[in-house]
């Protein structure tokens, strides 16, 4: 079904997507009429917005650290190991960064909050693939190695156990190329919104069999904004499918992203235990809503990956958060 609006003295068609975005049985009704106007969740003159939902309020917690210290593992790639590591002219590793031009030094802030911080990422059994649609085969099968994991492919023999898992995919996982057909393949990696919705629905038995550890799910960082010459790339790839406007990708990701950090209409409605989290990367790095693409793109615009001040705003507004959600979990 398509939709006909006049936009800014043109007539445009516009596909349902662009208009609604339909998730979980909610839907979010986001209709531009004019360049004039736009949904409350921000303006982008002459662009459709999807509107930002708030995700779960954790205001009546307490941010203080844990008295014990908290061992925690964070499964990523190389932004998540960006945000991780201080901020420096020049990397100095190729994995695991301690120092990063991108970094957000969230890693030292969890430390002074007596988080005992671990990671898995690229060349680990556990780290080694983190798109959306690899989360339910990696915590159905190795589960118990994720909960022992204290770096890489080495593990705890003490008893030692990972009482917080974080996880976190690259901003290729918001580059939806269509709505897809309910009810999704949690394993296909197709990128559809659908298939996404169904990865994330099966991770909810695996986390609800571990009723001892918090799992904090980030959400995948923005696209940065295409220009001319990358959207005619992506064209090419395939990855832009016929004329379909490049505003419709980033309007499919904040429906995405909408839905798995909304608690009443979206993924972890329903869910009895408090033992899983949404923190909304994807959403401080647009500017809490001022955009649906990057706000803190790198390269002069071109690059994806968060600058320091992105990683850095949103490693200060992580660990508060946490506290309360480790508090909220009974820690």
């Amino acid at each position: 079904m398509n939709y006909i609006t006049p936009y800014g003295g043109a007539v445009i068609m516009l596909r349902k997507w662009d208009i609604v975005g339909q998730y979980g049985g909610f839907y979010v009704i986001c209709l531009v009429m004019t360049m004039l106007f736009s949904c409350a969740g921000g303006h982008e003159e002459g662009k459709m917005i999807i509107e930002r939902v708030d995700g779960l309020d954790l205001s009546q917690y307490p941010a203080t650290p844990s008295e014990k210290p908290v061992d925690l593992l964070f499964i990523h790639h190389s932004i998540g190991s960006q945000l991780l590591a201080e901020k420096a002219p020049e990397p100095d590793a190729q994995r695991l960064y301690t120092k990063h031009p991108n970094g957000g030094g969230l890693k030292a802030l969890l430390e002074k909050n007596n988080y005992v911080v671990h990671e898995a990422s690229f060349g680990s059994l556990i780290g080694n693939d983190t798109d959306i649609c690899h989360w339910n085969v990696k915590f159905r099968d190795h589960m118990e190695k994720v909960l022992t994991c204290r770096n890489q492919d080495e593990y705890f023999t003490d008893g030692t156990r990972n009482k917080v898992v974080m996880i976190k995919s690259c901003y290729p996982n918001n580059h939806f190329m269509a709505d897809g057909e309910e009810p999704g393949n949690p394993d296909s990696c197709e990128r559809t919104v659908a298939n996404a919705r169904a990865a994330y629905n099966a991770l909810l038995v695996h986390f609800q069999g571990q009723q001892n550890t918090l799992f904090v799910v980030l959400t995948a960082p923005p696209i940065a904004e295409p220009n001319e010459k990358r959207i005619k790339n992506l064209k090419k790839q395939g990855l832009i499918i016929g004329n379909e406007p490049p505003v419709t990708i980033a309007n499919r990701a904040r429906v995405f992203n909408n839905w798995l950090k909304d608690p009443e209409n979206g993924w972890l409605k329903g869910y009895p235990l408090k033992n899983v989290v949404v923190f909304d990367y994807y959403d401080i790095l647009t500017g809490t809503g001022q955009t649906n693409w990057s706000a803190y793109p790198t390269r002069e615009g071109m690059d994806s990956h968060p600058s320091s001040e992105g990683n850095s705003k949103a490693a200060q507004e992580f660990v508060p958060f946490l506290n309360r959600a480790l508090h909220r979990f009974g820690l």
